[in-house]
């Protein structure tokens, strides 16, 4: 789980803003305001929730839960070392798009 906090907390440690986290975790800009707009733990589908998870792990952030070792408790979240800075997924360009290309 992972709340609007933590995702805003996320993006700041990564210095990247709603659009670039969009592209981060192939998903679209209001879907991450939305995420973001939540009071609480996120509230979203399975599939969006499972892209920014691995979107935010993938960039070198490690959520904090209830419950797990820290010295003063509650959620946070957290840089690893030695991570470079995050890269969008590029999408496959279309054959018609290629063909495009090419008859320029």
């Amino acid at each position: 789980m992972i709340t609007a906090n933590q995702l805003r907390a996320a993006r700041a440690l990564l210095n990247i803003d709603q659009r670039q986290m969009a592209e981060l975790a192939d998903l679209s800009v209001p879907t991450i305001q939305r995420m973001e707009a939540s009071d609480g733990v996120v509230r979203g589908n399975v599939d969006s929730l499972m892209k920014l998870v691995a979107a935010l792990d993938d960039a070198g952030i490690e959520l904090i839960n209830p419950g797990v070792a820290s010295t003063t408790g509650g959620r946070g979240v957290r840089l690893r070392e030695h991570v470079s800075k995050p890269k969008p997924k590029t999408k496959p360009k279309s054959s018609s798009s290629r063909a495009l290309e090419r008859a320029r």
